[in-house]
């Protein structure tokens, strides 16, 4: 599957890289080139991309784009299920613009469409926010869905975000229409808190 293994590229990285995380099943690493073909098959699926805001991958040069792009930014892990040792998803944390404190960060992530209805998606968010707060020492991690994105809804309320409100026609989707965020936080005090109370 990974044919271009025997001409393996680099890419000049950000200054600052987050670090390998690993959890039960699944191991967040940042991106590089040879994880092309495997984001190509899971991001051309026309049910992936659009609820979370892209279009859907018409080639593998435009999945060897956005790869490019994860590597320079520097804040987005694949996400790589364990068993098979493929990437089957992304999820960032980036700076959170719409907040003025120091250090907010936001979430984001997609999941290929083969690896839904298995938890993978609340197993690498719970990751990523134990290192937001406990490493980054984050004040506040924000999220955001569509209204109608029902699923990111359900991990999202799984992992344990408290709702803000309703952002209206913040974003435009890739047809050109404008939507909605629904959106959501958690600060440090509440990660702490719900941490505490699953360890008692």
């Amino acid at each position: 599957m990974r044919w271009f293994l025997s001409r393996r590229k680099t890419m000049p990285r950000a200054a600052e890289t987050y670090p390998t995380l690993t959890t039960e099943r699944l191991v967040l690493r940042m991106f590089d080139l040879n994880d092309t073909v495997d984001v190509y098959a899971y991001a051309q699926s026309p049910a992936v991309g659009p609820p979370a805001g892209w279009a859907p991958h018409k080639s593998l040069e435009e999945s060897r784009q956005t790869v490019r792009h994860f590597i320079c930014q520097g804040d987005v892990w694949a996400i790589v299920e364990k068993k098979t040792g493929r990437v089957i998803g992304s999820i960032g944390l980036h700076a959170d613009t719409r907040r003025t404190v120091e250090n907010a960060r936001t979430l984001g992530y997609a999941l290929g469409e083969a690896s839904w209805g298995l938890g993978y998606a609340t197993e690498a968010a719970e990751a990523v926010l134990r290192f937001a707060f406990e490493e980054l020492g984050c004040p506040v991690v924000s999220v955001c869905h569509f209204p109608k994105n029902t699923k990111s809804r359900r991990v999202i309320r799984k992992l344990g975000f408290l709702p803000e409100g309703t952002l209206r026609l913040a974003s435009t989707l890739p047809d050109g229409t404008l939507a909605d965020d629904v959106c959501y936080s958690m600060t440090r005090e509440e990660y702490a808190a719900r941490a505490g109370a699953a360890d008692g």
